[in-house]
């Protein structure tokens, strides 16, 4: 990396000791190991004084022992990304990357965060939250078929399903509550899946997700080779502009800080239709922040030195 794109980001000098979380306990563990490895080689390339560490293997108190001076979360799903970690480093007085505890704990409350969306207006789909004795013949009325069925408190589609049927819902159901305590049901739309990336106030280019078999599930994100990236996403100038402007009205009206992901679907007459917020997305050779920063012009090493800058600002 050339001085002056460190010149961008503030002199490495200023961040004295990094520890890059990454691990930890939550379903997420495996992508949140291969996120936090790869940015730990990418900031070991800057020579900054940086150490990986999972959180999983000692806790606070070890993490305190290391005297950090800041840290880069990379832990996905409860724990890491959901406002327990963020405020637990509030409290300890170590600077993070990333959004705060409450946009972190809204984020990961996929219902919540479309209750907030809704009373600004933004499109999101219609859902409800589901009970282990609920009425599914009431809520296929109300939402129709098909449907999607998910964790509230749950990434990386773990635990979603697309449900078509009063009885395959009901099945769906008990998959999702396997992973959470709290499930939900949401209107199904059908068309085109893009996902749009933030690195601070910038809005980078939008990415059309394609899935053989329609379904951007687990498999699809990290292992599948057949799922395909579109980037330019092949929407009009003013679609994107309109994507990415929807895109980060909908992170700030979260409180959302520093960087992340917005989820989206279009359906068939052009109309966005938001679907959840990742405020600490993967950085896996899969992942679509690095991919869309690639198309910017900002390589994976630049990309992960901006986003530890943020913490310099929180």
């Amino acid at each position: 990396m050339s001085n002056s794109r460190r010149d961008d980001v503030s002199n490495p000098d200023d961040y004295g000791r990094v520890v890059v979380l990454y691990g930890g306990n939550s379903a997420e563990r495996e992508v949140s190991l291969n996120s936090g490895k790869a940015v730990l080689a990418a900031l070991q390339k800057t020579g900054l004084d940086v150490q990986g560490y999972d959180l999983a293997a000692g806790g606070l108190s070890k993490l305190e022992a290391l005297a950090p001076d800041r840290v880069f979360i990379a832990l996905h799903g409860r724990g890491g990304e959901d406002g327990t970690l963020q405020g637990a480093l509030e409290l300890l007085g170590i600077p993070y990357t990333g959004s705060g505890v409450l946009a972190s704990a809204l984020g990961m409350d996929k219902q919540r965060t479309k209750h907030l969306w809704r009373s600004l207006d933004l499109p999101t789909p219609p859902s409800i939250t589901l009970e282990p004795n609920a009425d599914w013949e009431q809520v296929v009325e109300r939402l129709g078929l098909p449907l999607v069925v998910k964790p509230v408190h749950e990434g990386s589609t773990l635990g979603i399903s697309i449900v078509d049927s009063l009885e395959a819902l009901k099945s769906a159901y008990r998959e999702a509550a396997r992973f959470d305590a709290m499930v939900m049901a949401e209107r199904f739309v059908s068309g085109e899946e893009y996902t749009v990336s933030l690195l601070g106030n910038r809005v980078l280019p939008a990415i059309r997700v394609e899935v053989p078999n329609g379904f951007y599930d687990y498999e699809a994100k990290y292992h599948s080779n057949e799922t395909l990236y579109h980037i330019p996403c092949g929407l009009s100038g003013e679609q994107e502009q309109e994507l990415g402007q929807l895109c980060l009205r909908a992170f700030e009206a979260l409180g959302c800080r520093g960087w992340g992901r917005v989820d989206v679907m279009r359906d068939a007459q052009g109309e966005f239709w938001l679907l959840e917020v990742n405020t600490v997305p993967g950085m896996t050779d899969h992942s679509l922040v690095p991919q869309a920063a690639a198309h910017a012009g900002i390589n994976f090493e630049e990309l992960v030195l901006r986003i530890l800058a943020t913490s310099l600002e929180a």
